[in-house]
């Protein structure tokens, strides 16, 4: 399990070291990692950890569904644009292991999105082998 302590409304934070570690102690050669946010206000992706594409997914995320969108949802809580938000984004992301290591491009990042915070956050990690 990874936890998170986001510290604003809309955060972003690369686990794929994290989700390394928990690879790196579980002593698997070959087989899956599956990463899941426990959350419904959350999204994990695999993408680049670019600050500039970030804010670019971050702005996709509030023209498609912003914040105060007149959802039936924001009648409770308040916060249905974070749990369409979240949908788009999905809640898992599944990653190849090869020799004992996370079989991702030179690139690619584990990226966390908190869109309903700040909140205690915990990620599920499950190393399945071959």
């Amino acid at each position: 399990m990874i936890t998170i302590e986001t510290r604003n409304c809309v955060d972003v934070v690369d686990i794929t070291d994290q989700v390394e570690r928990a690879l790196h102690d579980s002593f698997v050669e070959s087989g899956i990692c599956l990463v899941y946010s426990l959350h419904t206000t959350t999204g994990l992706t695999i993408n680049e950890a670019d600050s500039s594409l970030i804010n670019d997914i971050l702005n996709l995320l509030q023209r498609i569904a912003p914040r105060g969108g007149g959802y039936h949802h924001d009648q409770g809580d308040g916060n249905a644009h974070a749990h369409l938000q979240a949908t788009l984004l999905g809640n898992s992301v599944i990653i190849p292991i090869e020799r004992g290591r996370l079989a991702m491009g030179t690139w690619q990042r584990v990226l966390f999105f908190e869109l309903d915070g700040p909140r205690r956050r915990s990620i599920f990690v499950r190393i399945l082998a071959d």
